[in-house]
């Protein structure tokens, strides 16, 4: 299993890349800092830390040549686990509250608003021909409701950006229907839409796929028991499944671990397994990878 699972061709589209910076990485761009302190700003206790850690990690990069370097040692890390394509979520809201100039999908902190996530989603919309393939938003769901963002989601559709929103990670079905609404052609997590019959079936029937990140979603305490996550009742109902990441540097994972740990804890065949890999490819936003 572990050869099959090395030499399927995969693809990610839910993969942060301030999450998938590894201490050792922040260390080289700080020397001057332990590696031991480095590694003490990844541990936290809930989902509300994770965000925290997370800002603190962002906040490390602070030059052209960081995000290089981390993009770079991000790059190397996906090649060796034979990641053919990947769509990196650039924390673009927090470069701009940082003063940074930005150029994959950007995605907006929920929780500094709509007026900031208009300019990120203007950000976006100027670099639509130069890589950029979405807009999307982050964060914290209770504290940034999705109806904040309709107007932007709308200004982001009209610039040529696909859609995407992270929803029912934290919250409930109702955060995935909210993301819906907005027009998210791809829902990160949407773990809760597992307690909603009618939004499985809508799901399934619109063909409207969910970023699963299994170890994110232990991590951050947002699913108690490994046993609980509803990966296998979404997929046996029809919903459409992506494996992702998410933070691999936060949580301590791998996209080839995310397929180990659905095969040997929820019972994935490797038939199941491959057609996992394939959606990923089906649904990435780059016209090319579709």
């Amino acid at each position: 299993m572990a050869d099959f699972l090395l030499e399927m061709p995969k693809a990610e589209l839910h993969l942060h890349l301030e999450g998938a910076v590894e201490p050792e990485t922040l260390h080289e761009m700080d020397p001057d800092t332990p590696l031991e302190v480095l590694r003490e700003m990844y541990q936290y206790a809930d989902f509300n830390g994770f965000l925290k850690a997370f800002a603190e990690v962002g906040k490390r990069l602070r030059t052209p040549e960081d995000y290089g370097l981390a993009t770079r040692r991000l790059l190397e890390r996906l090649e060796a686990q034979n990641v053919q394509y990947a769509e990196i979520i650039l924390a673009a809201g927090v470069v701009l509250w940082k003063g940074q100039e930005v150029g994959p999908i950007f995605d907006a902190v929920r929780q500094f608003g709509p007026e900031r996530a208009r300019e990120v989603a203007e950000l976006a919309a100027e670099r639509v021909d130069r890589g950029v393939a979405a807009f999307g938003i982050g964060g914290s769901e209770g504290r940034g409701p999705a109806l904040w963002f309709t107007e932007v989601f709308a200004f982001a559709k009209s610039a040529g950006l696909r859609l995407t929103a992270h929803a029912g990670e934290t919250s409930g079905p109702e955060s995935v229907w909210a993301a819906l609404r907005l027009g998210s052609e791809r829902i990160g997590h949407g773990i809760a839409a597992a307690r909603d019959p009618e939004l499985i079936r809508h799901l399934r029937e619109r063909d409207i796929p969910l970023e699963i990140c299994i170890t994110s979603n232990l991590a951050t305490g947002v699913v108690r028991r490994l046993e609980d996550h509803p990966i296998r009742r979404l997929y046996d109902a029809g919903v459409p499944i992506v494996l992702n990441t998410d933070d691999p540097a936060m949580f301590g994972c791998t996209l080839v671990g995310e397929y180990q740990l659905a095969a040997d804890r929820f019972g994935f065949s490797e038939a199941e397994l491959r057609g996992l890999a394939r959606n990923a490819f089906r649904y990435a936003f780059a016209p090319q990878v579709v």
